[in-house]
Formats: structure tokens, sequence, C-alpha cells
């Protein structure tokens, strides 16, 4: 399957009429793209997109009839389709998206976050209260987000602020996916790492502040990626984690990265000095957040991201072709 715009005498160009076409596209491709690519059945479509079977029926109809869709059946692509139905038996998701034929580097990170981005409107509801974390990949998702407007929906940083060049800043991807969805956005107004021990606990007392933080004890769904703990590490990057603290983790078991915090094979946060002088979400309020929605790219990531499946931080997972396949294939042990 292969989307495509549509042919030049069927649609208007997108500064005539953009949020309207753009929205319909995304509906259509995602339906096209559960359907062809993950080999799921009508029914199983319209229970998670939350429609009716017929409805269904003629979305991929429509799909067909305005070109978004372009059929070319590979008998290699036969063998990948049910990739997302795997990897919610082996890891007991509640759904799984894969990006096919994701490409690399930036490509890779790019078609992944548009199948992420499809995926967030599946998976969000009214009156949700949504935390999102930061970096590359949500800034990504954030930018291939179409605007579509769900109520009752509020937004929270989760994770302070940083001062990188190299990085999005934190409250770019909340506020900008906030944009999107036409939802209010809760933005944390302090620096993700303080100095000092006594200064973090003085800036989270602050009642702003301590509002902010309350928070993540009652989020619905939080949209997250993760970092790696090699050199590169994000959080090496944006100056919240020095090269010498980064090492310390790793000889105490860290394997991987979620909002600032550290955890090890088994998905348990490991404790580092660096807890007691970040502003962010804890492991332990992640995984209690009912949809749980990880979004990763790339072979980097393939020992965090098993990692946090082993831990019970997933519910939800979009990740590219290879990195599906790699982790059906793996062990927990191999980690």
């Amino acid at each position: 399957m292969a989307a495509r715009p549509r042919p030049d005498n069927k649609r208007k160009s997108d500064a005539d009429v953009p949020s309207v076409l753009n929205q319909r596209d995304s509906v259509l491709a995602n339906v096209a793209l559960l359907y062809y690519g993950e080999g799921l059945t009508q029914s199983e479509i319209a229970k998670r997109m939350k429609v009716s079977r017929a409805t269904v029926i003629n979305q991929l109809r429509e799909s067909r009839e305005l070109g978004i869709v372009d059929i070319r059946i590979r008998g290699e692509a036969l063998a990948v389709s049910s990739l997302s139905r795997a990897l919610c038996e082996r890891f007991g998701l509640d759904d799984a998206y894969v990006a096919y034929g994701a490409g690399n580097g930036a490509a890779l990170l790019r078609n992944t976050a548009r199948v992420a981005a499809m995926a967030v409107l599946d998976i969000i509801e009214p009156g949700d209260q949504v935390g999102v974390s930061w970096g590359e990949t949500l800034k990504s998702v954030a930018d291939s987000l179409p605007s579509q407007r769900v109520d009752d929906v509020a937004i929270s940083q989760v994770i302070g602020s940083m001062d990188t060049a190299r990085l999005p800043a934190a409250e770019t991807c909340a506020i900008r996916i906030a944009n999107r969805l036409h939802a209010h956005c809760y933005t944390l107004h302090a620096p993700a790492r303080l100095s000092t021990e006594a200064l973090a606990k003085s800036i989270s007392a602050e009642p702003a502040i301590k509002r902010q933080l309350a928070r993540f004890d009652k989020l619905d769904l939080i949209l997250y990626s993760i970092g790696d703990v090699s050199a590169q590490t994000h959080l090496v990057a944006s100056d919240i984690a020095t090269a010498e603290e980064l090492r310390r983790a790793i000889d105490n078991g860290a394997c991987g990265i979620a909002c600032g915090r550290y955890y090890d094979r088994g998905g348990a946060h490991v404790s580092d000095p660096l807890d007691d002088r970040l502003i962010a979400i804890t492991i332990k309020q992640l995984k209690a957040v009912p949809k749980r929605f990880l979004v990763a790219a790339g072979r980097s990531k393939r020992t965090a991201t098993l990692a946090a499946l082993a831990g019970g931080m997933v519910s939800h997972l979009c990740v590219d072709q290879e990195l599906a396949e790699w982790l059906l294939e793996a062990l927990v042990e191999e980690v």
C-alpha cells in the first residue's frame, strides 16, 4: 500500500481548504493502513476507531476512489501484516502500530512519527488528561498530527524545560500537540534540572508548580519516547546529565531513560542522585497512567524499548518494522 496525493482534478490546493481535506485524508489513510497494511478486519478497525463497520467499509471504498490508496501486493508484505497483533499478544499491549518500510535515519523517524500521529487520534478520548514528554521523536509526532478537535482534552508538559540548541524544548512539544487538538495546555514553568536538591524542593513547593506536578497523578494518557544510554543520549545532549553521571547510572544497571529518569532491564526505576534535582514525572507515576503510549524508532532504541515493555511501562506502542520484528524475536533476558 502506498499513500499518494489525490489526482489534481479531484483535489483543491491545501491553501483553499487545508484543515477539512487534511483531516479527512488522515482518517481515510489511517483506516486504509490498518486494513491493508496491518491486516485488521473491518470489525476490528471499527472497534478501534469507535465507528460502525459500515462506516469503515465506506471509508475504504472512498480511499480507493480518491486515490489515497494505491494497492500493490508484494508477497513479502504478507509476512508482516500481523506484526501489530503479534506485538499485542507477546507483550500484553492494548494496541500496537507499526511503520512499514520506514527507511533509516531522519526518514525512519519521520515515517514512524506519522504513524504515531494517526495513532494518537485513535487512542485519545474526549475528556482525557494527556501528559506529553519531549525530544525529537515527540516533536516529529507533533508536526505530523493533523488538526482535529477532541473535546475537553488537557495537555500537560511532564518534564521541565532545558536550554539546548540540539533538541526541541519540552514546552514546544506540549504546546504544538495542544494546538493541533484544540486542547488546553499546562506547561511546566521550571527547569528540568536544578543545581541543588534544596532548590528543586523549593521550586516544587511553589503553588503554581505544585499544581502542575499534581496533574501527573491524574493523567489518562501519556505520550512519550525513550532514550538509550549511549554517549549520544539526549539526556547528556541537553545538559540534564553529564557523561560521568551517565556512566554512574549505567554501572547501577540503567539501560534506558524515560522523561529524564533511568530504568533497568526489567523496567524498574534506577535510583540516582539526579532524581532529587529533576522536575519531571517519575517512573512510578508513568506506570500508573492507564494509557501509556511509547513511540520509538531505530536500532539504538532496541534495548530500552524491550526493557520498557518488560516493566509494564507501555500499553500502546508505535515502532518501525525492523524494531517490531526484533522485539518479537528477542528474549527479555537478552537485553
